[in-house]
């Protein structure tokens, strides 16, 4: 297993981090990472993802959400071609540590047997992962000044 972890501190409430998160047809205008995204926000829905990390030319999946709790988490595990092979639990995680600061944490689980060889792919990932985390909280603490 290999996992990549991030985390930031926001200063917005849960609410405000939650509703963009979930906005997906905004994500192409804010999010460096994830550049599109669709689907429908339910456990058990497979949703399309396109993510873009530093220097690659991106990969599209469609991921199968396995979380998902309003305010708190969304959790979605994606799959190269058959499962154990090479699969991947991408988690938004939204903790609030008072009414207008929240901890958001972006973290990714890699299993399978494939994980040892393709490691060296994922290099850029953790890269993506901030690159979000810091277009989140902009976001997020700019729309309070709204």
């Amino acid at each position: 297993m290999k996992e990549i972890y991030t985390e930031i501190e926001i200063n917005a409430s849960a609410d405000v981090v939650w509703n963009i998160i979930t906005n997906f047809d905004d994500y192409p205008r804010w999010n460096p990472f994830i550049k599109e995204i669709s689907g429908n926000l339910q456990e058990g829905a497979q949703i399309e993802v396109f993510i873009k990390p530093p220097n690659s030319k991106g990969m599209k999946f469609k991921p199968k959400i396995i979380k998902f709790q309003p305010e708190k988490e969304v959790r979605w595990l994606g799959r190269l071609w058959i499962p154990k092979l090479f699969d991947g639990e991408h988690s938004l995680i939204i903790r609030k540590i008072s009414e207008n600061k929240v901890l958001f944490i972006q973290k990714e689980r890699f299993y399978g047997v494939l994980v040892p060889i393709l490691s060296n792919l994922l290099k850029d990932t953790k890269s993506g992962f901030e690159l979000m985390n810091q277009a989140l909280k902009q976001e997020a603490e700019n729309k309070l000044k709204m």
